[in-house]
């Protein structure tokens, strides 16, 4: 009798694994032809993508051009410039603080910079607090989203992506004498508060943000290639942005719109650290940093603070226009409303991008962690090719 149920489970568990290869084998199918396309067509010069769940990598493919001229062709686990990925590893060590006690998430910014003292327009000097800026919610701005007579580009702010030759202080410095968009706490504005963030850090811990980063989270989860700065080049993947009919190559300095980027600035030792947009890495690396945070935090952050990152901080408050159907973490954002934001991704997820062509998600209901990144500005971020991925991974 005993021997006939063990058979029955072995039967049940050779079945299940047969349907597990076969589902693996359809996305990889689907994954494979969204990529293709999107090479073929010349949408983006090279992407490497990882699929994760329930921390097994179910997929994981480099393909396109690291050097598209150079007919050098992209492979696993080179170093992309990261952007705005950056930010949740930022938030992520301002966590660390916070469980360490050297940090609270209320606290007035002026505690640790006590000269930033952003003004309203009627001149009035609103409080400014760290959730303020982990969220968002500060009425900071980017001088990529002013037009060119905007306040940040008359103060010379730096959007962490250029390679302005000054110091973090002196960033900072311009970036709390612009007026305020609006009373910290009322609304959110995708700003350079994790700049100012970064600042908060060092003044906490009496370190620079990076070695911060380093000890808090780079080295506890062996991220051994995600840094501020890399002296050897050699890894670092060629970067490109939309062109008329296919991607450019970007030189350096590289204007695209409002913005403007230096790809040579994470090889510059002097670049001050951006939190926001500075870090270089890894897609192995970077899975390992969110996988930490979705299992729990550890070994870099307690439970109850790892779970901080994932879900919504800033109430009805919603994100850009108010139609996005999403909210903001203390890192990411954060999905409300599946319907609205029209995505097949489950309520929860947490997710966001790089512009120099990056995006990445987290969809907790169905544990699975999506790392996609490009070397194409912006079309590796946003637009047709990131929803063809999205298509692929829960189309069924």
């Amino acid at each position: 009798m005993r021997f006939g149920n063990t058979l029955k489970i072995i039967a049940l568990f050779l079945m299940l694994t047969v349907s597990v290869v076969a589902q693996n084998a359809t996305l990889k199918t689907r994954l494979d032809a969204a990529i293709d396309q999107a090479i073929k067509n010349e949408k983006i010069v090279g992407t490497e993508l990882v699929v994760a769940q329930d921390g097994k990598i179910i997929y994981h493919r480099a393909a396109g051009f690291n050097d598209r001229e150079a007919k050098r062709k992209l492979k696993e686990n080179e170093i992309f410039r990261l952007a705005s990925m950056t930010k949740l590893i930022v938030s992520a060590t301002a966590l660390t603080l916070v469980d360490e006690g050297k940090l609270k998430i209320d606290d007035p910014v002026t505690k640790y910079i006590p000269d930033f003292r952003p003004k309203l327009s009627d001149g009035s000097m609103p409080t400014i607090t760290v959730r303020h800026l982990l969220t968002h919610t500060s009425g900071l701005n980017y001088g990529f989203a002013e037009n060119a007579n905007g306040e940040y580009h008359k103060l010379q702010v730096s959007d962490g992506l250029d390679n302005a030759g000054i110091s973090l202080e002196e960033n900072v410095r311009r970036i709390g004498s612009a007026t305020l968009l609006f009373v910290p706490g009322t609304k959110w504005n995708y700003s350079l508060s994790i700049d100012v963030l970064g600042l908060v850090l060092e003044k906490a811990s009496g370190k620079n943000l990076s070695e911060l980063v380093r000890e808090k989270i780079t080295a506890p989860l062996g991220m051994k290639d995600t840094a501020f700065y890399f002296k050897d080049s050699k890894r670092l993947v060629t970067p490109y942005a939309d062109g008329a009919t296919k991607p450019v190559r970007m030189t350096e300095p590289f204007s695209f719109g409002e913005v403007t980027f230096s790809p040579r600035r994470i090889t510059n030792p002097k670049a001050f650290y951006s939190g926001g947009a500075g870090m270089a890495g890894t897609a192995d690396d970077y899975l390992k940093f969110l996988e930490a945070i979705r299992t729990g935090g550890k070994p870099i952050l307690k439970p109850e603070t790892a779970k901080l990152l994932t879900e919504n901080a800033v109430g009805e408050i919603e994100t850009n226009d108010g139609n996005s159907g999403s909210g903001f973490s203390l890192g990411a954002g954060v999905l409300k409303d599946p319907e609205k934001a029209k995505t097949p991704q489950s309520v929860g997820t947490w997710s966001w991008g790089g512009a120099y062509g990056h995006s990445y998600f987290v969809d907790p209901q169905k544990k699975l962690t999506v790392i996609c990144l490009t070397n194409t500005t912006f079309a590796g971020m946003t637009g047709d090719f990131p929803n063809a991925i999205l298509k692929a991974i829960y189309d069924k």
